[in-house]
């Protein structure tokens, strides 16, 4: 990594640049941001070991080299080393940064559990682990997951991580079957104008078979059972399954908006100290009209202990816009598309599209319209209460 080893940013003074460049291919010298100034001289940026390669080439296409700018960590590092005391200090402070991470300075609770965290920290303190509590005093993560268990009967899994300073208890609840009132007696009716194309039965008397057309609202299986003094009331249960026509507008433009990568990106490193971040490299350059930015943190660890420093490398990845014309035909099909994904959501988990038929289509302001009438078989029973015996 360049900024470990060092690099300089190198202006080319005099001789052949041309030469120079092709001498630095030549020998596998790697040269970055090479650029003309606006005094015709070239620069470059290039890492310290190659630097010291470079005098051969000079001295065959004729040019000096002057610095510009030193960048990295090892003149950081001879900064440090001319200012002791500011240096002391810093490793001062490191090792009590290092000192504060081997505590415990915050216990966390995560979770969608219905057992109140108040009860779960009080259940980490009796078993040790609460804020300034020592690292080294606790047990192992999977250990104490399993004594908070054992206190906590509420809940079927309990997992304990340790993030830096902090450790995150996660609590799932066990399973429960809903507590549900007694059902009280009801028949099955349709909630939907359609053709029946099965009919299961649990519980109640079926009323209709296949093939037979129902209006809304007509009762499919009865919770009614039996005649005269024998008849009862019961909670019909089942699945009737029928046609259902559902007749939709779509409106699809024939223009569509896509972001994608350009491929241009620009990095950036930050030193991460404890909770703030300072840029070390990546300076200057035109932000991007558009751009997605991704980060990625390197901690830096002794041993199994994470200290709170790292590196942080941010990466700006430019996005560019691109709008697309499509066809009539690729716009009907998005739209019919999109049209059967938003129906069978609607129609619930067993609906299946059985048909589609296009009644209208037309052309307008760059948008393509359809009436389309789709046949659809799904559900089409609902539950309605027994409220009184019917007559007679």
């Amino acid at each position: 990594m360049a900024t470990v080893r060092g690099y300089v940013w190198v202006k080319l003074v005099g001789g052949d640049p041309q030469a120079f460049l092709n001498l630095a291919v030549a020998e596998r010298i790697a040269l970055w941001n090479i650029a003309y100034a606006k005094s015709g001289e070239l620069t470059f940026g290039v890492t310290i070991p190659d630097f010291f390669r470079l005098p051969p080439l000079l001295k065959k296409c004729g040019a000096r080299t002057r610095i510009l700018q030193k960048r990295g960590l090892p003149f950081q590092l001879a900064r440090l080393s001319r200012r002791k005391t500011f240096a002391a200090g810093l490793l001062a402070f490191a090792a009590l940064l290092f000192v504060l991470s081997t505590f415990v300075w915050q216990v966390k609770v995560e979770g969608e559990s219905l057992i109140p965290p108040e009860r779960i920290l009080q259940a980490a303190q009796e078993e040790g682990l609460h804020r300034y509590q020592w690292f080294p005093r606790l047990p192992d993560a999977e250990s104490l997951a399993r004594k908070l268990a054992a206190k906590l009967p509420d809940a079927a899994w309990v997992g304990v991580e340790k993030k830096g300073t902090s450790v995150i208890i996660t609590v799932v609840d066990a399973t429960k079957p809903d507590p549900k009132s007694a059902a009280g007696p009801r028949d099955l009716v349709a909630k939907e104008d359609a053709v029946v194309t099965r009919v299961v039965a649990e519980n109640g008397k079926p009323l209709v078979e296949r093939n037979d057309r129902v209006r809304k609202g007509q009762v499919l299986v009865s919770g009614w059972l039996g005649d005269g003094e024998l008849r009862k009331a019961v909670v019909s249960e089942g699945k009737v399954m029928g046609l259902v026509w559902h007749e939709m507008r779509i409106v699809s433009p024939q223009t569509r908006q896509q972001k994608m990568l350009t491929g241009e990106s620009k990095e950036r490193t930050y030193l991460v100290i404890g909770s703030r971040a300072v840029q070390i490299s990546g300076y200057g350059g035109a932000p991007y009209a558009e751009s997605r930015t991704g980060t990625t943190v390197h901690p830096w660890r002794i041993f199994s202990w994470q200290l709170p420093f790292g590196i942080l490398k941010e990466k700006e990845m430019e996005v560019l816009t691109v709008r697309d014309s499509l066809t009539s035909g690729e716009a009907k099909e998005a739209g019919l598309r999109q049209a059967r994904q938003e129906l069978l959501s609607r129609c619930g988990p067993d609906a299946r599209i059985t048909s589609e038929n296009i009644l209208h289509e037309q052309k307008e302001n760059g948008k393509v319209v359809l009436t389309v009438l789709f046949e659809v078989e799904q559900s089409i029973a609902v539950e309605r209460p027994i409220v009184q015996a019917p007559a007679g």
